[in-house]
């Protein structure tokens, strides 16, 4: 007969686990703050790109004026003349995050500067990233599955490529706010606990506040909601996990200035209202069951149903009736864009002007998640088996995910946390099955009965260290009634043991396991090699500080400090400079210059404005320009030294949405035969526009050829003067031109022309007479 007797030191060794799975932690987040440092090592301690640098001087100014003035704050030195509203226009959770650390370290002695709080907040949150990736993953297949997801995503390029010292962005908190709510739902779920489903209010709360993708929190978890109701998986636990999310999360969000209403009004979270309507119904249906009769029940439920159903009805109803009149349907240019790619390119050109909304290519996807890729599919397989609400959920992620990345190349960061999810589960269960098969087909080896969870019943009870719930079967039976005891007493063949265990496990060839835990350990290496490199080489180099290497050495190209430092120290304080909107906010922040536009991209005529004078001829750029109260124009130009991202390669984007608001700007006059050239055979509107002028005045005086580097050809309109403009300022290697526009000239009144005929020639000498002189003169 089996005596079930506790196991001996399976205490301590849950306890060494526990610690050691911490300390596994703790290594994993030192090598995702550590890995992310590179820029700092190689380069300095400095912002990145453009958007950091609105951030941080937002950042600054809440430092220094407090978070009341911060809410209340009017930017006039953005969007002349219009201005901006910084409180009520920008997501503050990445603003507030950093503040708050600055005030802690301050507080705690450590005096730190804003700049260099910025520089490292996101390397702070990646490591918190990749512990709510080892929570999240936990809570779907173990601590073994959390353990390998958190370090896949310590390192994956792909999050590596926003979240580097000095990439100061929203994404930089706002992916770790996704994965912890993620985390808190799943938790929810498995749990019921009404404590953990107020927690994910408040991560979703912080997500609204970091980031304008929330709107894929507020529409995945209702997908998931639906698909447990439609596959009869719906349980008091789903109810709890939703409803609360759905309300609490709904009202926070509502309470951040740039969201307000929309979280009611627009249609990117109607979709979270249609299933809370439905989850309601599902669980009255389901309460009316456990207290009504079989034949009642169903009278019931067709009462339910009708009423719900006339209820959708009407909410479709009136959620039609709200967005009928906009002209979108409720939804948002980039939300429309994702659900058709081709609206941006069609309708709002300024999305489509921006790189990081273009659809990836197929090399990027093994450059920002590397050999995840053929990862995943074994993921996917693996959380069928057993399928369950929080595997289903992380299916339903990455298919929506891979579907968004292949939309906007910039959304490759929500697919990276889910693809390390489902890669980590692939590998520790590959892990498991090779071991496993290595250890139990070593020679000499005794077996281990905690492997394969059976009872020896000849009264000598096998330890088990680890009792595994669905193992319980197994190990814990019921006492045998006086009539079955007979016939337990009687022979009967069982088959051995050892054959048991190969029906139960998996168990591979010895060499084959061997083989293949090399090939996985040799995938890894691979990987973390990939990743090093990606972080050392491909996404370290700050965008304001350029560098190429040559024969000479390390190259190091500073224009664009260098011209902000001019506009800084040369130009009155009130002086309004114009320029492409992609420099607008670093103009802002280092020049402290007002700018015309910036990266905000918020009012597209304005931004047409701008593109129709770079577009038009000398004289009426100037008179545009002149409206605007204009007193510098700033181009970047790489023809010089090879630079790709110049406003020449930007020029078509321009005329696009330029045209789209002045139609007398047309894209077929700035090309030749559909081609977009700049030599002899460039348009005459091409070569005679301000943009051509701008950034080729005196750039044949170089090489004496005017040869583009970038283009690589010779450009077409060589010598030039300009009329209405002058050289302010040209940096060491060309990148960045400034332009002075010239004083508009005192208008004098022309003498009237002689007549040709005799009959008039005497009556203009009569007035000639008459005439009163000019008393200036």
């Amino acid at each position: 007969m089996a005596v079930s007797v506790p196991a001996k030191g399976s205490t301590l060794r849950d306890a060494f686990g526990n610690v050691l799975s911490v300390f596994i932690l703790i290594l994993i987040g030192v090598l995702a703050f550590s890995i992310r440092l590179f820029s700092v090592i190689k380069y300095e301690s400095v912002i990145h790109e453009f958007d950091p640098y609105f951030n941080y001087r937002v950042t600054q100014y809440l430092s220094k004026k407090g978070i009341y003035e911060f809410w209340n704050w009017f930017d006039d030195r953005t969007w002349y003349p219009l201005g901006r509203v910084i409180g009520g226009t920008v997501y503050p959770g990445l603003t507030l995050t950093a503040g708050t650390l600055w005030r802690v370290f301050n507080a705690l002695n450590i005096p730190l500067s804003v700049e260099t709080v910025c520089v490292f907040t996101a390397p702070i949150f990646s490591a918190f990233a990749s512990w709510a990736t080892y929570l999240l993953t936990k809570e779907v297949k173990g601590a073994g599955a959390g353990l390998t997801a958190a370090a896949l995503l310590a390192m994956v390029p792909s999050y590596i490529s926003r979240s580097v010292a000095g990439s100061y962005d929203n994404e930089a908190v706002a992916i770790f706010a996704l994965i912890f709510t993620f985390y808190l739902y799943i938790k929810t779920l498995n749990t019921g606990s009404l404590f953990y489903a107020t927690l994910n209010a408040i991560a979703y709360f912080y997500m609204v506040c970091s980031w304008g993708g929330y709107t894929f929190i507020i529409n995945l978890i209702p997908m998931h909601a639906l698909l447990c109701i439609v596959t009869g998986r719906y349980s008091p636990r789903l109810y709890i996990a939703y409803a609360p999310l759905v309300v609490l999360g709904t009202l926070l969000a509502a309470l951040v200035p740039v969201v307000g209403f929309n979280a009611v009004m627009t249609s990117e979270h109607f979709a979270s209202f249609l299933v809370f309507i439905i989850i309601h119904v599902v669980a009255l249906v389901y309460y009316i069951k456990g207290i009504l009769s079989q034949k009642m029940f169903r009278v019931a439920v067709t009462l339910v149903v009708s009423i719900g159903l006339a209820v959708c009805c009407a909410v479709i109803a009136v959620l039609v009736a709200l967005v009928a009149s906009s002209p979108t349907k409720g939804w948002s240019g980039r939300s429309l864009s994702l659900l058709d790619p081709t609206y941006a390119s069609k309708y709002i050109p300024i999305i489509a002007s921006v790189s990081e909304h273009q659809p990836p290519t197929w090399p990027s996807y093994f450059m920002d998640i590397n050999v995840l890729a053929f990862l995943v599919p074994a993921g996917i397989i693996a959380c069928f088996s057993p399928l369950s609400d929080a595997s289903s959920f992380v299916v339903l992620y990455i298919v929506t995910a891979v579907y968004f990345s292949g939309v906007m190349v910039r959304l490759m960061l929500v697919l990276a946390p889910a693809a390390c999810i489902l890669s980590g589960i692939a590998l520790s269960q590959a892990f498991e099955v090779f071991t496993r098969s290595i250890k139990f087909q070593k020679p000499g080896e005794a077996l281990d009965t905690q492997e394969v969870g059976v009872t020896v019943s000849d009264g000598v009870v096998a330890q088990h260290d680890v009792v595994k719930p669905e193992k319980s079967e197994d190990t814990i039976k019921e006492r045998p009634s006086k009539k079955n005891r007979k016939k337990e007493k009687e022979p009967v063949e069982k088959p051995s043991l050892k054959s048991q265990i190969r029906k139960r496990l998996l168990v591979l060839p010895f060499a084959t396991s061997i083989i293949a835990l090399f090939l996985l350990i040799l995938l890894g290496a691979f990987y973390v090699v990939h990743c090093v490199w990606a972080a050392a080489e491909a996404y370290s180099a700050p965008s304001i500080v350029l560098t190429s290497h040559s024969r000479d050495g390390l190259h190091v190209f500073d224009d664009f400090r260098e011209a902000y430092a001019w506009l800084s120290h040369n130009t009155e304080v009130d002086d309004k400079v114009a320029s492409w909107w992609d420099y607008g906010y670093q103009t802002t922040a280092m020049a402290n210059r007002t700018v015309i536009v910036d990266n905000n991209t918020w009012n597209n005529t304005h931004i047409a404005t701008v593109g129709t004078a770079m577009s038009s001829p000398e004289k009426a750029a100037w008179e545009i320009f002149n409206s605007l109260d204009v007193k510098y124009v700033l181009v970047v130009f790489g023809g010089l030294v090879g630079y790709p991202s110049d406003d020449i390669n930007k020029f078509l984007w321009m005329v696009r949405i330029g045209g789209g608001v002045f139609p007398h700007i047309k894209e077929p006059d700035y090309l030749r035969d559909g081609q977009y050239r700049i030599d002899s055979q460039a348009t005459p509107t091409m070569l005679n526009s301000l943009m051509y002028k701008l950034s080729y005045y005196r750039f044949v005086e170089t090489d004496g050829k005017g040869f583009d580097r970038v283009r690589q050809t010779e450009i077409g309109k060589k010598y030039f003067k300009l009329s209405h403009f002058e050289e302010a300022f040209t940096t060491h290697h060309w990148m960045v031109r400034i332009y002075k526009l010239k004083a508009p000239k005192n208008r004098i009144r022309g003498k009237t022309k002689k007549s040709k005929t005799k009959s008039s020639s005497t009556t203009s000498s009569k007035r000639k007479e008459t005439k009163k002189r000019n008393p200036w003169q």
